[in-house]
Parts: structure tokens; C-alpha cells; sequence
């Protein structure tokens, strides 16, 4: 059975940022990333620096959000950080966590979305604003893929394979067709492969 593609609304658009490896996990069986190339050159920074200005919206899995939004406030606690431009749009930026177990939370800039997925996920979409970026964690990922719900998928590949992880397509109901728009190959190593559906 194929995945038929459904209709894209002329709104916003889900992004998938994601770090992954050639041989296609995220992470390693147990969460490892080490295999992250870390040492980012200034041509793949402004790129990422360039994508984080045409959303103003990130979507969250509940798994992941406590450590995206601790890292990004302790950066920007510090002024002199490097990432402190960056870290203020991760903060400042509306974040929509999706959940089933929570009811209340104390993350700043933060609402929880818990209704059914495709639907808050389509609601968000049909707001006026720029697009909408999702960052992981893996399972929350592995449902918006099965869903069909991200419109654009930004892999930036690292020059590591690793053999065994956790994959965002082991629960694919079929194939899913994707088309190569963009690749570029940035001095640090990592190659970023753009698809869109």
C-alpha cells in the first residue's frame, strides 16, 4: 500500500530541521549523539540562521522540550555566548508541545496541544504568520511523518554512520515519494539534502 499525498493548504508549512546520519537514524539506540558533528562552519550557520528567521513557530514533542527550552535559557543567560542570538528566538518564539500525560507547565512561551494530532497540527497551519518548524524528538517525528504532515524535510547529513538507532520512518504505512530540491555540501562535512512531498 502507497501513502497517498494529501493536499497542501496554500498556509504555512511544517519544517523538519533534523540532524541525521548517512546510514538514516537520528540517534542511537539509546539516544546517543555522538556521532553529531558539532564543530559547524560559518556556511552551514548562517544557512540554519537563515531558516530560523522564516518560521516564527516551533513544534515539540513533550520528551524533548524540557531539554530544548533548559538549553536555550542557560544560553541565554550568558550574553556572550555565540548562540545567544539564537537562543533569544528559541525562547522568544511560540512553542506548541504535543502530550497526552501533561496538563500544565511552566516553560515560557509555551501552550500544549492535546487533541488529535493531524488536527492541531492543521489548525496551527491555516494561522496567519511565517511557517512552522519542528525540531524532534524522534517519536514525536516518526507521527507527523506517518501522518503526512510535514511539508518540507531539511536533513543535514553528518559524516558518520553508526549502524543502529532510532529511525523517523520504521512506521511508514508504504512508500513515501519525497523530491530532492535542494543539496548542499557544507565545509564542516555535514550535507544538507532538502525534500519536499
Amino acid at each position: 500500500m502507497v501513502n497517498k499525498v494529501k493536499s497542501r493548504s496554500a498556509g504555512r508549512k511544517l519544517k523538519l530541521q533534523m540532524q541525521i546520519t548517512v546510514d538514516g537514524f537520528v540517534c542511537g539506540p539509546n539516544g546517543e549523539l555522538d556521532w553529531m558533528e558539532w564543530n559547524w562552519s560559518d556556511d552551514i550557520k548562517k544557512y540554519v540562521g537563515d531558516l530560523t528567521e522564516s518560521v516564527d513557530t516551533i513544534l515539540l514533542g513533550r520528551k524533548m522540550t524540557d531539554g530544548f527550552i533548559t538549553h536555550w535559557s542557560n544560553v541565554l543567560n550568558n550574553p556572550t555566548d555565540p548562540e545567544y542570538y539564537a537562543a533569544k528566538k528559541f525562547i522568544d518564539y511560540p512553542k506548541v508541545v504535543f502530550t497526552r500525560t501533561l496538563d500544565k507547565h511552566s516553560w515560557i512561551n509555551t501552550t500544549l496541544a492535546k487533541g488529535d494530532l493531524t488536527d492541531e497540527v492543521n489548525k496551527l497551519k491555516e494561522q496567519s504568520g511565517k511557517d512552522i518548524i519542528v525540531y524532534g524528538g524522534a517519536g514525536f517525528v516518526s507521527s507527523l511523518v506517518r501522518e503526512n504532515l510535514i511539508d518540507e524535510y531539511l536533513f543535514f547529513i553528518n559524516p558518520a554512520a553508526i549502524g543502529n538507532g532510532l529511525s523517523i520512518f520504521k512506521n511508514l504505512n508504504g512508500t513515501m515519494k519525497m523530491k530532492l530540491v535542494e543539496c548542499i555540501p557544507f565545509d564542516c562535512g555535514i550535507v544538507l539534502n532538502k525534500y519536499i512531498i
